[in-house]
């Protein structure tokens, strides 16, 4: 397996009370601890590490706890594209009318070909439309977490 490839986690919006707000709140689960997690972890780097040097080196603890906050924040709104079956998409399809949910799900066919056909497009044009739309809100929140 290798990274990035998980499968995604089998949902039966029957078990909710509200089928629609609980797959909602279960896409945004994930993408919420990711957020989490790099906040976190940027607490500890402003606390724990001391002062780090802007050339990019640091003691082993900043290498880690960088790393963990960004690779939190590119997974949190990597996932939150609107393309099904990333979280995004069951975002989208949750606060969609039905009828137009049920054919916004169809897509879910193709969403890793689109995914994989964006990255691939990209490298290509030199346009980094995935970097496009998460980089910036991923700059933002590590700035806000780190003081970096």
């Amino acid at each position: 397996m290798g990274f990035g490839w998980a499968k995604p986690v089998p949902v039966n919006p029957l078990a909710f009370r509200h089928p629609r707000k609980g797959l909602l709140l279960v896409s945004l689960a994930g993408p919420a601890s990711n957020v989490a997690l790099a906040f976190v972890a940027g607490m500890l780097l402003r606390l724990a590490a001391g002062p780090v040097p802007q050339t990019g080196q640091g003691s082993p603890l900043v290498v880690i706890l960088v790393s963990i906050v960004l690779i939190n924040l590119f997974l949190a709104f990597f996932n939150l594209i609107p393309i099904p079956p990333l979280d995004g998409g069951g975002v989208v399809s949750a606060i969609l009318p039905l009828e137009y949910a049920q054919k916004y799900e169809r897509l879910s066919r193709f969403g890793t070909l689109l995914i994989l056909g964006l990255i691939v497009a990209g490298s290509f044009s030199g346009v980094n439309v995935i970097g496009l739309v998460i980089g910036p809100p991923t700059s933002l929140l590590f700035r806000l977490f780190t003081g970096l």
